[in-house]
């Protein structure tokens, strides 16, 4: 199993190129659930940042991302003062090739590199248990096991893989018998009664032997990410793989493409709790309750509730004499369900789309590299938009063929082009473009920006601009 032993930290790897549609409407397609303040005052994406930020026992971290959230990605990071490398996925294939390609990468900086790979949408509630973990399983990675973490099962859930376990190799190590496929709800109370871990899908190798069983397993893979990776270049700071190598890889999860075939699987005993918050009734397993029960997050009221998820946003949401119930508001969507049928939002989101509902795939509130706009009214011939960018942002340059902007300021100094002209507009100050003329908003501030833009106009939807330049390379 061999080689001699680097001293080098694990180099840490966060998947967060998903969407989850099954915690609509809250995570949608445009700003999805790892970026999101779910469980707690950050994202699980930061939580998931801050558990490997120990700079003893973990490197500077790789983020695996798509094009759509490289800013979040980064900002968040920077949030918390962490220098990551942002690696972006040109299209989705699944864990297997994003895995791969971060292998590589931390391969090329060290050939002995040991990669821990973890999802950026999971809650672990217990850092000093995980890092217990990683420690446990190190010794097992640098001498060329592939390790997994198995979770002791709180009950028998049906919406998990689980983890047959073998013999031992050492003080919470033991070799993988099998992994099992998500069970029906007998099957899962076997396997709970047989010792049988879930299966967490967090991962710690040494990157040449995960590349190595790629390329036994999966050939096609493995050649085309060692293209993606090799032809890989910088953009604004990013890590861009090559489309073309790749589109090539089939779209396939490590499990299926290593985990389930390789000899060389063995499992860490994880004793931290554990979620993927795949679903609301996922989030109400881990949410604190009050004495009826009722896990609430944001401005509730209930009165003879019980055993319910409530989930608001900026509205107040009242509930009386209901049980068990997931109720989620936001600023265009209201949800209700039974906790039992959680699973079943996905299926929801499919039909929206099908109704070609924007809802399913946009909020209110659209993000960009700048900051954020947010639609507070819109009639035939208006929009009324509440704009925010972040100290340093500008939007692009642009014009637009069918409306006319009126932008006055309530926070901050903005720096306004239309035309040839640059100047400064302050508090309580406004300007006016007219249709088809050539301008930017910029903030220099140190604060954040914040302008009311009133639209108006024959067409006003988002594509009605037409960019001649922008510093984020949107053009």
């Amino acid at each position: 199993m061999g080689g001699p032993l680097s001293k080098a930290p694990i180099v840490p790897v966060l998947l967060a190129g998903g969407t989850g549609t099954r915690l609509w409407p809250v995570s949608r397609d445009a700003m999805p659930k790892q970026f999101l303040p779910l469980v707690g005052e950050r994202s699980t994406y930061q939580q998931a940042l801050m558990r490997v930020s120990d700079p003893a026992l973990f490197a500077p971290p790789i983020i695996m991302t798509s094009e759509a959230f490289r800013f979040f990605a980064r900002q968040q990071a920077e949030e918390l003062g962490l220098d990551a490398t942002v690696v972006l996925e040109p299209l989705r294939r699944d864990s297997g090739p994003a895995i791969a390609a971060a292998a590589a990468l931390a391969q090329a900086r060290d050939p002995e590199a040991v990669v821990l790979v973890i999802a950026a949408d999971h809650v672990i509630l217990d850092p000093d248990l995980f890092a217990a973990a990683c420690r446990a399983g190190e010794a097992a990675a640098r001498a060329g096991r592939i390790v997994t973490f198995g979770i002791r099962p709180t009950e028998p859930k049906t919406s998990y893989g689980y983890i047959r376990c073998g013999e031992s190799e050492g003080e919470d190590v033991r070799r993988v018998a099998a992994f099992v496929e998500k069970p029906d709800a007998a099957t899962a109370a076997k396997y709970v009664s047989e010792g049988y871990l879930w299966n967490s899908g967090n991962f710690l190798f040494r990157a040449d032997v995960l590349l190595a069983e790629l390329a036994r397993f999966e050939p096609v893979m493995a050649e085309a990410i060692t293209a993606a990776t090799n032809k890989a270049q910088s953009d604004l700071g990013f890590v861009r793989l090559d489309a073309e190598g790749f589109g090539k890889a089939p779209q396939i999860s490590i499990d299926y493409a290593v985990m389930e075939r390789t000899d060389k699987a063995v499992v860490v005993d994880g004793r931290f709790r554990w979620s993927d918050i795949g679903s609301w009734d996922a989030i109400f397993d881990i949410a604190e309750r009050d004495d009826a029960g009722n896990a609430t997050r944001g401005p509730v009221i209930t009165l003879d509730a019980k055993n319910c998820l409530v989930h608001a946003e900026n509205r107040l949401t009242s509930l009386v004499g209901v049980e068990d119930l997931v109720v989620v508001t936001t600023d265009d969507a209201v949800l209700v369900l039974p906790r039992s049928r959680s699973q079943d939002v996905k299926q929801l989101v499919a039909q929206l789309k099908q109704h070609k509902r924007k809802e399913a795939s946009d909020h209110r509130r659209g993000y960009r590299p700048w900051g954020y706009y947010d639609s507070v009214d819109m009639g035939e011939r208006f929009q009324v938009k509440r704009i925010v960018v972040n100290p340093g942002g500008q939007l692009s340059l642009q014009r637009h063929l069918h409306r006319a902007e009126h932008w006055v300021v309530v926070r901050g100094t903005a720096e306004v082009t239309i035309g040839e002209e640059t100047r400064h507009v302050n508090e309580n100050q406004s300007v006016y473009i007219p249709i088809g003329t050539v301008h930017r908003l910029a903030n220099p501030g140190k604060i954040p920006l914040e302008i009311v833009e009133v639209q108006t106009g024959s067409y006003l939807g988002e594509d009605d601009i037409i960019r001649l330049g922008d510093v984020y390379q949107r053009v």
